[in-house]
């Protein structure tokens, strides 16, 4: 089954607010095995959305509309819907007694605006509303099928779970073309798209001609690089089996030729390799934060647990409290020497078994010398205290954010070293 998701919505053109009901949408179609090739956006024009389904139904075997059925006037999903299937819309009395019980029980009057989500085009069938005032529809035209559903992410997200995604499965098995999909996603930190993308060339070149297994590449900002590894399979054990040997072929690439760089799989953070070292350990760690101001910390106590090994931090932002309080020599704060200090004196302050520190320079002026990036970040584990100096690029908000995420990394490496 091929399945093309339709995102209506004139804020979606202009950027107003992100798709991120249709990013949603493709990794649940992909991890259930259906093919998704195309997504698109359309404004809230009658037929430019008519346009929009017909392209999707000519090129695919079922559409997902998401939006476009709410109660205003630039709602409109439904009566281009009736257009395409070539069938009036019918009013629904039982849509509106629901609807109208819901305003109820939120001692409200329903406006006469919300009969119009009670407009359903003759031949659908309705996906009842479970969170919200507009009701899911299924449209079948010919062999093919169009879902539509509201645009509010946990009611679309909702609708799908308990109605389209049977229907789609039910579909697909009954066409004898069911797979398999499933992805590992190798997140990194240190190198550049294009070092990864020339590195791991080679097993594209060694998949040229095999569509069971595909790599791309995802650039993630201040998040690094990630490499996604996707394996379609005839079933669960023939996918995950494909997907195993082509991540230890990709893995042992990146190793080979650039080193450590892969941090975690899937939706592990930085902060989430942090934490499983420290807690593999029995350690506690403590932070002294310069340039990055807080956000380090921050980051850390986004874990769950963090409680059980994050001492606490201590934002050392002014050179008296970095004097003062963390013991650092009088003189330049933008130094290795500086850093090495925060470090040790952060987790005598704190109690903790590990000290992390980080100053520099975010910008736009230098100081001590040093220009905009110059960053310096400290590690006190036991009798070992060492420096990392990097230079970063960017503005004054990356700055800091690639200072956050940069020291952690330079903190996993330094335990991976020790393990």
């Amino acid at each position: 089954m091929r399945v093309e998701i339709v995102a209506v919505g004139t804020e979606l053109l202009l950027g107003q607010i992100p798709d991120t009901n249709s990013q949603w949408l493709g990794e649940q179609l992909a991890a259930n095995g259906i093919t998704s090739h195309f997504h698109q956006h359309v404004g809230d024009n009658h037929e430019r959305i008519v346009l929009a389904f017909r392209t999707a139904l000519a090129r695919s075997d079922a559409v997902i509309v998401c939006g476009g059925l709410g109660p205003t006037q630039d709602d409109i999903t439904r009566a281009a819907l009736a257009e395409v299937m070539n069938v009036p819309l019918e009013r629904d009395e039982h849509i509106i007694e629901t609807i109208r019980a819901m305003f109820a029980s939120r001692g409200r009057t329903m406006p006469d605006n919300n009969l119009l989500q009670a407009d359903v085009p003759r031949g659908a069938s309705i996906i009842a509303q479970a969170r919200g005032t507009a009701p899911g529809l299924i449209c079948p035209i010919g062999q093919k099928v169009v879902y539509a559903v509201p645009g509010v992410p946990y009611e679309m997200s909702e609708m799908f779970e308990r109605a389209i995604l049977p229907d789609l499965l039910a579909r697909e098995r009954a066409s004898g073309r069911s797979a398999v999909i499933t992805s590992r996603v190798l997140r990194t930190w240190g190198a550049s798209e294009s070092a990864l993308a020339e590195v791991v060339g080679e097993r594209f070149d060694a998949l040229h001609g095999d569509d069971r297994v595909t790599i791309a590449f995802l650039a993630s900002g201040i998040e690094g690089i990630k490499v996604r590894v996707t394996a379609r399979g005839d079933d669960d054990e023939h996918a995950t089996t494909l997907l195993r040997h082509e991540e230890h072929e990709v893995r042992a690439l990146i190793v080979e030729k650039l080193g450590d760089i892969i941090f975690g799989i899937d939706d592990e953070s930085m902060e989430d390799a942090i934490a499983a070292r420290l807690l593999h350990r029995g350690a506690t760690l403590a932070v002294a934060e310069s340039v990055t101001g807080g956000l380090i910390a921050s980051r850390l106590v986004g874990v769950a647990g963090a409680s059980r090994w994050f001492r606490g931090g201590i934002v050392s932002y002014a050179s008296e409290v970095k004097f003062d309080l963390l013991d650092v020599p009088r003189g330049p704060v933008v130094s290795a020497e500086a850093a090495k200090a925060m470090a040790v004196g952060v987790r005598r302050v704190l109690g903790a078994d590990i000290g992390l520190s980080v100053t520099g320079v975010a910008g736009p002026e230098e100081q001590d010398g040093q220009p905009a990036g110059t960053v310096f970040v400290g590690i006190a584990i036991g009798e070992q205290v060492h420096e990392v100096a990097l230079r970063l690029p960017g503005d004054r908000p990356r700055v800091r954010a690639y200072s956050a995420i940069s020291a952690l990394d330079a903190l996993r490496r330094e335990l991976d070293a020790l393990a």
